[in-house]
């Protein structure tokens, strides 16, 4: 069984940085893609962005793009997001995720979750 554990939430001003990691317990080959979604109160879980465990596909979604950046250090079995020029709509909880589907993008597809890390952007 796939852990992930998601580190690097916090609090931060609008127009600021955070980077989010995920640490996979072990590089399950099953594994392919890898993603971050986030959830706001309220709101349902959206895919904000995510990448293939080669790095030859990303995905962004089009509220992130330009802002964020999906990266893998394979050798460590980590996941990272830069999140920049952060926005308070960005305020939500963090999930990292994994899928044996190439290129997933529905919540579905995704099997292995984390427990989430929160953002939060004050205004």
């Amino acid at each position: 069984q796939v852990r992930l554990v998601e580190s690097g939430g916090g609090l931060v001003q609008a127009g600021g940085s955070l980077r989010l990691s995920c640490a996979a317990s072990e590089r399950a080959y099953s594994i392919v893609t890898m993603a971050w979604f986030r959830q706001a109160p309220g709101k349902e879980r959206e895919i904000v962005a995510r990448i293939t465990w080669s790095g030859d596909s990303t995905f962004y979604a089009d509220s992130v793009k330009g802002r964020f950046a999906i990266s893998r250090v394979n050798a460590r079995n980590t996941v990272s997001l830069q999140m920049n020029n952060l926005k308070p709509e960005d305020t939500a909880v963090y999930y990292c995720a994994a899928s044996p589907i190439p290129s997933a993008i529905g919540v579905k597809l995704y099997n292995y979750w984390g427990q989430g890390t929160r953002v939060t952007v004050s205004s």
